[in-house]
Protein backbone atom coordinates (compact mmCIF):
# COMPACT_ATOMS: atom_id res chain seq x y z
CA UNK A 1 0.00 0.00 0.00
CA UNK A 2 1.36 3.39 -1.33
CA UNK A 3 1.21 6.17 1.42
CA UNK A 4 0.97 9.74 0.90
CA UNK A 5 3.68 11.91 2.42
CA UNK A 6 0.60 13.73 4.76
CA UNK A 7 -0.53 9.70 5.61
CA UNK A 8 3.30 8.95 6.59
CA UNK A 9 3.99 12.06 8.73
CA UNK A 10 0.73 11.43 10.14
CA UNK A 11 1.30 7.64 11.15
CA UNK A 12 4.89 8.79 12.03
CA UNK A 13 3.84 11.02 15.04
CA UNK A 14 0.34 9.09 16.40
CA UNK A 15 2.39 8.03 19.24
CA UNK A 16 4.22 11.40 19.77
CA UNK A 17 3.27 13.95 22.17
CA UNK A 18 1.46 17.58 21.01
CA UNK A 19 5.02 19.78 21.61
CA UNK A 20 6.54 17.59 19.16
CA UNK A 21 3.94 17.57 16.54
CA UNK A 22 4.14 21.63 16.84
CA UNK A 23 7.57 21.64 16.95
CA UNK A 24 7.35 20.01 13.62
CA UNK A 25 4.75 22.07 12.21
CA UNK A 26 1.42 20.22 12.64
CA UNK A 27 -1.77 22.60 12.85
CA UNK A 28 -3.69 20.42 15.45
CA UNK A 29 -6.35 23.02 14.78
CA UNK A 30 -6.86 21.30 11.41
CA UNK A 31 -8.66 18.02 11.20
CA UNK A 32 -6.56 16.57 8.33
CA UNK A 33 -3.56 17.38 10.48
CA UNK A 34 -1.88 18.53 7.45
CA UNK A 35 1.39 21.03 8.04
CA UNK A 36 0.83 24.20 8.48
CA UNK A 37 1.56 27.04 5.43
CA UNK A 38 5.00 27.37 5.00
CA UNK A 39 6.84 30.65 3.43
CA UNK A 40 8.28 30.01 0.36
CA UNK A 41 10.91 33.04 -1.10
CA UNK A 42 10.88 33.24 -4.44
CA UNK A 43 11.93 35.64 -7.19
CA UNK A 44 9.46 38.12 -8.01
CA UNK A 45 7.95 37.33 -11.24
CA UNK A 46 4.38 36.52 -12.70
CA UNK A 47 3.50 33.62 -11.86
CA UNK A 48 5.73 32.86 -8.75
CA UNK A 49 4.03 33.16 -5.12
CA UNK A 50 5.64 33.85 -1.66
CA UNK A 51 3.20 31.49 0.42
CA UNK A 52 1.93 28.44 0.01
CA UNK A 53 0.83 24.89 1.88
CA UNK A 54 2.17 21.89 0.20
CA UNK A 55 -0.42 19.47 1.01
CA UNK A 56 -3.02 21.98 -1.01
CA UNK A 57 -4.63 21.30 -4.00
CA UNK A 58 -5.33 24.80 -5.11
CA UNK A 59 -1.49 26.00 -4.53
CA UNK A 60 -0.40 22.91 -6.18
CA UNK A 61 -2.67 24.34 -9.55
CA UNK A 62 -1.68 27.77 -9.08
CA UNK A 63 2.02 26.81 -8.86
CA UNK A 64 1.46 24.66 -12.44
CA UNK A 65 1.63 20.84 -10.93
CA UNK A 66 -1.61 20.03 -11.43
CA UNK A 67 -3.44 21.00 -15.12
CA UNK A 68 -6.10 23.00 -14.99
CA UNK A 69 -8.32 25.15 -17.01
CA UNK A 70 -7.79 28.98 -16.53
CA UNK A 71 -9.85 31.43 -17.52
CA UNK A 72 -7.91 34.41 -16.23
CA UNK A 73 -4.45 35.27 -14.31
CA UNK A 74 -2.96 38.44 -12.55
CA UNK A 75 -0.11 38.83 -10.05
CA UNK A 76 -2.28 37.77 -7.63
CA UNK A 77 -5.42 35.69 -8.53
CA UNK A 78 -6.13 32.82 -11.02
CA UNK A 79 -9.56 31.62 -12.19
CA UNK A 80 -10.10 28.40 -13.34
CA UNK A 81 -13.04 26.47 -14.33
CA UNK A 82 -13.69 24.44 -11.15
CA UNK A 83 -13.39 20.55 -12.27
CA UNK A 84 -16.70 19.30 -10.46
CA UNK A 85 -19.24 22.13 -12.08
CA UNK A 86 -22.51 22.93 -10.45
CA UNK A 87 -23.41 24.27 -13.55
CA UNK A 88 -21.90 25.15 -16.92
CA UNK A 89 -19.11 28.41 -16.67
CA UNK A 90 -18.95 27.42 -13.21
CA UNK A 91 -15.39 29.59 -11.81
CA UNK A 92 -13.09 29.68 -9.29
CA UNK A 93 -10.78 33.12 -7.92
CA UNK A 94 -8.24 31.36 -6.51
CA UNK A 95 -5.70 34.23 -4.66
CA UNK A 96 -1.86 32.85 -5.59
CA UNK A 97 -1.07 33.65 -1.87
CA UNK A 98 -2.60 30.58 0.46
CA UNK A 99 -4.86 31.62 3.10
CA UNK A 100 -6.79 29.13 4.66
CA UNK A 101 -10.15 31.01 4.74
CA UNK A 102 -11.51 34.55 4.93
CA UNK A 103 -10.47 35.31 8.10
CA UNK A 104 -6.66 34.17 7.41
CA UNK A 105 -6.62 36.39 3.90
CA UNK A 106 -4.44 39.91 4.44
CA UNK A 107 -6.78 42.76 4.05
CA UNK A 108 -4.72 43.36 0.83
CA UNK A 109 -6.11 40.60 -0.86
CA UNK A 110 -9.69 40.47 0.31
CA UNK A 111 -9.95 44.72 -1.76
CA UNK A 112 -9.17 43.26 -4.78
CA UNK A 113 -11.48 39.56 -4.88
CA UNK A 114 -14.85 41.35 -5.07
CA UNK A 115 -13.41 43.61 -8.22
CA UNK A 116 -12.00 40.74 -9.79
CA UNK A 117 -15.42 38.64 -9.26
CA UNK A 118 -17.42 41.52 -10.76
CA UNK A 119 -14.63 41.80 -13.94
CA UNK A 120 -14.89 38.17 -14.20
CA UNK A 121 -18.97 37.94 -14.11
CA UNK A 122 -19.31 40.64 -16.67
CA UNK A 123 -17.77 38.78 -18.85
CA UNK A 124 -18.99 35.25 -18.26
CA UNK A 125 -22.41 36.79 -18.25
CA UNK A 126 -20.89 37.55 -21.89
CA UNK A 127 -19.92 34.97 -23.37
CA UNK A 128 -22.24 32.25 -21.76
CA UNK A 129 -25.42 34.08 -21.66
CA UNK A 130 -26.25 33.44 -18.54
CA UNK A 131 -29.58 34.29 -16.78
CA UNK A 132 -27.77 35.26 -13.49
CA UNK A 133 -24.23 34.54 -11.30
CA UNK A 134 -23.89 33.27 -7.60
CA UNK A 135 -21.13 34.56 -5.73
CA UNK A 136 -19.92 32.45 -3.25
CA UNK A 137 -17.61 32.00 -0.54
CA UNK A 138 -17.91 29.03 2.26
CA UNK A 139 -15.31 29.42 5.49
CA UNK A 140 -15.04 26.44 7.47
CA UNK A 141 -16.71 22.84 6.85
CA UNK A 142 -20.20 23.31 8.72
CA UNK A 143 -20.47 26.50 5.79
CA UNK A 144 -19.36 23.61 3.29
CA UNK A 145 -15.94 24.38 2.51
CA UNK A 146 -13.82 21.77 1.48
CA UNK A 147 -10.82 23.01 0.62
CA UNK A 148 -8.90 25.05 2.94
CA UNK A 149 -7.58 27.55 0.77
CA UNK A 150 -9.60 30.94 0.10
CA UNK A 151 -11.46 30.86 -2.84
CA UNK A 152 -14.70 32.34 -4.35
CA UNK A 153 -16.93 30.40 -6.92
CA UNK A 154 -18.53 32.53 -9.55
CA UNK A 155 -21.99 30.02 -10.54
CA UNK A 156 -23.41 30.98 -13.75
CA UNK A 157 -27.39 30.70 -13.90
CA UNK A 158 -29.76 29.76 -16.25
CA UNK A 159 -33.23 29.71 -15.97
CA UNK A 160 -33.99 26.68 -17.42
CA UNK A 161 -31.38 24.68 -15.25
CA UNK A 162 -32.37 21.50 -13.31
CA UNK A 163 -30.79 22.58 -10.39
CA UNK A 164 -32.59 26.17 -9.31
CA UNK A 165 -32.54 24.96 -5.69
CA UNK A 166 -28.61 24.79 -5.76
CA UNK A 167 -28.04 28.17 -3.18
CA UNK A 168 -31.41 28.24 -1.60
CA UNK A 169 -32.48 27.49 1.82
CA UNK A 170 -34.99 28.03 4.38
CA UNK A 171 -36.00 31.05 6.69
CA UNK A 172 -34.47 30.66 10.50
CA UNK A 173 -37.32 31.00 13.06
CA UNK A 174 -35.45 33.72 15.11
CA UNK A 175 -37.49 35.62 17.68
CA UNK A 176 -36.95 39.66 18.05
CA UNK A 177 -35.01 39.17 21.52
CA UNK A 178 -32.57 36.42 20.03
CA UNK A 179 -32.23 39.17 17.31
CA UNK A 180 -31.13 41.57 19.78
CA UNK A 181 -29.23 39.19 21.43
CA UNK A 182 -26.78 39.28 18.28
CA UNK A 183 -26.60 42.73 17.82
Amino acid sequence: MLLSVVDRDRLSLAGRGIEEKRERGIDLSRPDGVKSTERRYAPQEKGVFEMRDDNCIFCKIIAGEIPSRTIYEDDDFKVILDAGPASRGHALILPKEHAADLFALPDETAAKVLPLAKKVAAHMVEVLGCDGINVLQNNGEAAGQTVHHFHVHLIPRYENEQNKSLLTWGQADISDEEMDEIM
